[in-house]
């Protein structure tokens, strides 16, 4: 009789950035790259190394591994593959996944060969925090997981995450300089700011700006509730007429600034004065009114 058992595992969970760019221009040959990755690069070192290849969904991978050590260090040399990979395809095909790790406790469900609970879900967020063609780890990870000298971990420091009550904190797998291998090559222009959240209702809410877009506009882009004035609309009561201006900084960079909103403009939790201008990191949390977005580089 099947059975489900409980135990201390390292999980990784990757996500493949800009699939739905991908599959819109090139699907057949999109998921045709994704399933020769997967079986020259990501299933060889994962079952090397002693891990479980638990599934692959579409865009993402789930596995398990008894040791957090080799768990980043499968990551990297996923990444360090996927780079070679990536120099034979087209750069408009090029497969940049995001990895996250975790060390927390997991249900193993024999019956349907699957992983739940909460590491699960925490190695889920905390990908969502990587670069693509990047890896994030957890606190747990970093304190007992240790690099050889080409690698080093940095603080990426705490983060608010979707459903995660207390902060994440993250710490980045970074190639030295003086390394002597492949860099992990995060992309040098992140092309789509995207934002995914939910209203108090439930209704998920979702939206894209492109860098390009933003670049061109002097005076930022503006959101709001009046469809005349803003150039995104969220139709939430909690928004004001015109709520956040959102701008492109220094290098690339995303910025947020509240123009006088009458129920305020918060990131990761902590209210922006009208008029300050602030950056929004990968995986930041931004509330405008009642409304919570996630923030996605891509």
């Amino acid at each position: 009789m099947a059975r489900s058992e409980r135990r201390l595992s390292a999980i990784l969970h990757a996500d493949l950035a800009g699939f739905v760019r991908l599959v819109q221009r090139e699907e057949d040959l999109t998921f045709e790259h994704l399933r020769a990755a997967r079986d020259k690069i990501w299933r060889p070192a994962i079952e090397g190394a002693g891990g479980m290849l638990v599934h692959t969904t579409g865009d993402s991978i789930l596995a398990e591994f008894s040791s957090p050590a080799a768990a980043v260090q499968v990551a990297i040399d996923i990444q360090e593959g996927m780079a070679r990979f990536n120099e034979e395809l087209d750069e408009n095909q090029r497969l940049l996944f995001r990895i996250g790790i975790h060390l927390g406790e997991i249900i193993f469900d024999e019956a349907v060969h699957d992983i739940f609970g909460d590491g699960v879900n925490l190695a889920e967020r905390i990908q969502v925090l990587a670069e693509p063609g990047g890896i994030a780890v957890s606190r747990a990870v970093r304190d007992v997981a240790k690099l050889h000298d080409d690698y080093a971990y940095v603080d990426d420091g705490e983060h608010r995450a979707k459903h995660v009550s207390r902060p994440l904190h993250i710490y980045k797998v970074r190639a030295r300089m003086t390394a002597i291998t492949v860099q992990i090559r995060p992309a040098s222009l992140r092309k789509v700011f995207h934002f995914h959240g939910v209203d108090p209702g439930g209704h998920k809410i979702g939206f894209g700006v492109e860098v390009d877009d933003l670049v061109k506009r002097d005076q930022g882009v503006l959101i709001g509730r009046d469809s005349t004035q803003c150039d995104l609309v969220l139709a939430n009561e909690s928004v004001s007429r015109r709520h956040a201006r959102l701008s492109m900084g220094t290098n690339n960079t995303l910025q947020i600034e509240d123009v006088g909103s009458t129920n305020g403009t918060a990131i990761n939790g902590t209210p922006i004065a009208p008029g300050l201008i602030l950056p929004l990191e990968p995986g930041s949390m931004l509330r405008l009114g009642d409304i919570e977005l996630v923030v996605r580089y891509d």
